[in-house]
């Protein structure tokens, strides 16, 4: 008897073969195609959105 049966440890297992996948192919033959995308852009919002709330009595006294 093996000596890691006997100290109740466990051989690792194999790892499974990934399963093919259409889409990933799809998008593997349009990268080489085409090129990478574009890293996404940080939209600046240029309107401004209103308070929630309305101001308080200190704020409103101390902007005078």
């Amino acid at each position: 008897m093996a000596t890691w049966m006997r100290l109740g440890l466990r051989m690792a297992r194999k790892k499974r073969k990934k399963r093919f996948q259409v889409v990933t192919a799809v998008k593997e033959l349009a990268r080489e195609r085409v090129g990478i995308p574009p890293a996404a852009k940080i939209v600046v919002e240029k309107t401004k959105k209103a308070e929630k709330h309305k101001p308080t009595l200190g704020k409103l006294l101390g902007e005078e």
